[in-house]
């Protein structure tokens, strides 16, 4: 798609207050459509807590749709691998440096796959990790720490990195961390209730951050 047009249509449904998330549909094997339960939680969460008010239908865009364009936020999750196309890199590099917002959460599995497509996306822009400094942490939820550790795997600590374009934070990558696990509903990981609204609040943050920046 030509990026003027793209910009144009993103401006169109941003300023239109279209507050719609999506989950990102991917090739390669890996189960993009995992944790189906998170992200409409985090949704009704943020709707309730932080008075977004955000749509709450959760939709499935594929990476190399020009509908892309019409969510502010996308949500990536999987445990296995990702393929992304010459078009797909494309179109999400259109995405992201238009004023799109990627959230990729590792569900412990894609870490492999996914920091070689992301090079593909972004070959000049290196992830780099997020401090715990950085304003996604600090509101409206305070992490001194930084990400908070959800599920242990590995017993390495939880970290967060990011694709910054011009300043712009346009790409978070969560590991080791899962925080979509502890969005979803609570009988089927059985989190406590203080690590469930740990990473509840972790992902208001996130959403808070996309629609203020």
């Amino acid at each position: 798609m030509n990026k003027t047009l793209l910009i144009g249509l993103f401006l169109y449904h941003f300023l239109g207050f279209s507050q719609e998330v999506a989950v990102l549909k991917y090739s390669g094997g890996g189960d993009w459509y995992a944790n189906p339960t998170s992200l409409p939680n985090l949704v009704n969460y943020c709707n309730q807590n932080i008075q977004t008010t955000l749509t709450p239908k959760v939709s499935v865009v594929d990476v190399g749709s020009a509908e892309i364009v019409t969510y502010p936020f996308v949500h990536m999750t999987g445990h296995g691998n990702v393929v992304f196309s010459a078009n797909d890199i494309q179109n999400l590099k259109n995405y992201l440096t238009s004023g799109g917002f990627l959230h990729i959460d590792d569900n412990y599995g894609m870490d492999t796959y996914i920091r070689k497509e992301i090079k593909k996306v972004f070959p000049n822009n290196p992830l780099v990790e997020i401090p715990s400094s950085h304003a996604i942490f600090q509101e409206p939820y305070s992490f001194p720490n930084g990400l908070p550790k959800i599920h242990e795997h590995d017993n390495n600590k939880p970290q967060a990195f990011g694709i910054f374009v011009e300043g712009r934070l346009v790409l978070l990558y969560t590991f080791e961390c899962d925080l979509g696990d502890g969005w979803e509903d609570t009988e089927v990981h059985n989190n406590p209730i203080q690590v469930r609204e740990k990473a509840l609040k972790m992902g208001a943050n996130i959403i808070n951050y996309v629609f203020k920046n």
